[in-house]
């Protein structure tokens, strides 16, 4: 990049004091390592009706109510899951599977106590139950309480260290507490781990901004809208590395592509009425 391509040094801190909120009100934890998977067959009509006539000729099998549960969750019909989950426990209280189960549900609501406490059951029926230990340590990081997400982050770390879940998600609390070149380290384990998924791309993309190095973020970010052409928070992302290397043009592309999207997208829309006002980086 030539020297009259890069930013000025006004225009540099404009954009980064934006990143503060935007990035904040952009991040997510979704996709596989939020452990809600969308699966349109599973929460099918025709599946939930084939679950619910298993559990008309037997009652009494807590497996079945659960998985017509995970059925119903699949197909957003969060109250329909949480009656399953309860016959479920119901009928089998010592289901480790079911308390987290409807941990996911009450995370998804909202109901956030709710979710650590029937996902802190599942973990004293289960110590070892990996998804269990991520999805509290997750709901923990949803309130703010990073010392007891990053204990059971850590803890999956320390007996599976090939769970990109944990290290992913660990990044997040780094990432927030603005340590960006550990949240890095862990970025970069979790796409080690499963190179095949977009977030760890954006998070590491994030942080790399927030270091100061535009040409890295650009780089993790173009992986992202690859793997997802969908994400709005990528491409949002991905001009904001390219407005900070000087590339307006493409930046006012990547914006604009973010909000069409998500029209809710500060972070793109704030930068496309930059790059319209003319305040260029050259």
């Amino acid at each position: 990049m030539r020297p009259d391509h890069q930013p000025n040094r006004p225009l540099r801190a404009l954009i980064y004091a934006g990143l503060v909120l935007g990035l904040a009100a952009c991040q997510s934890d979704g996709g596989v390592y939020s452990n809600v998977p969308v699966n349109t067959a599973v929460g099918s009509t025709a599946n939930i009706a084939s679950l619910t006539a298993v559990i008309e000729s037997n009652p009494q099998d807590a497996d079945a109510y659960n998985t017509r549960g995970i059925a119903y969750g699949q197909a957003g019909r969060l109250d329909n899951a949480l009656e399953d989950f309860n016959r479920a426990l119901q009928l089998n209280p010592s289901s480790h599977q079911a308390y987290a189960n409807r941990a996911l549900v009450e995370r998804r609501r909202g109901q956030l106590d709710a979710a650590i406490a029937d996902y802190t059951r599942a973990i004293n029926i289960k110590p070892d139950f990996d998804a269990a230990l991520v999805g509290r340590g997750n709901t923990y990081r949803q309130k703010g309480q990073y010392g007891a997400a990053l204990a059971d982050f850590n803890a999956v770390i320390a007996r599976n260290s090939s769970d990109a879940r944990a290290f992913y998600n660990r990044g997040l609390i780094y990432q927030a507490q603005n340590q960006h070149i550990t949240a890095i380290e862990d970025f970069a384990t979790a796409i080690g781990l499963n190179p095949n998924v977009s977030e760890p791309y954006i998070a590491r993309g994030i942080s790399y901004l927030k270091v100061n190095d535009p040409n890295a973020a650009l780089e993790d970010l173009s992986v992202a809208v690859n793997l997802d052409r969908d994400s709005s928070v990528a491409w949002a992302n991905r001009g904001v590395a390219l407005e900070l290397l000087g590339e307006t043009t493409d930046a006012r592309r990547n914006y604009t592509r973010a909000l069409n999207l998500d029209n809710s997208n500060d972070l793109a829309r704030d930068g496309l009425a930059r790059v319209n006002r003319g305040q260029r980086t050259l």
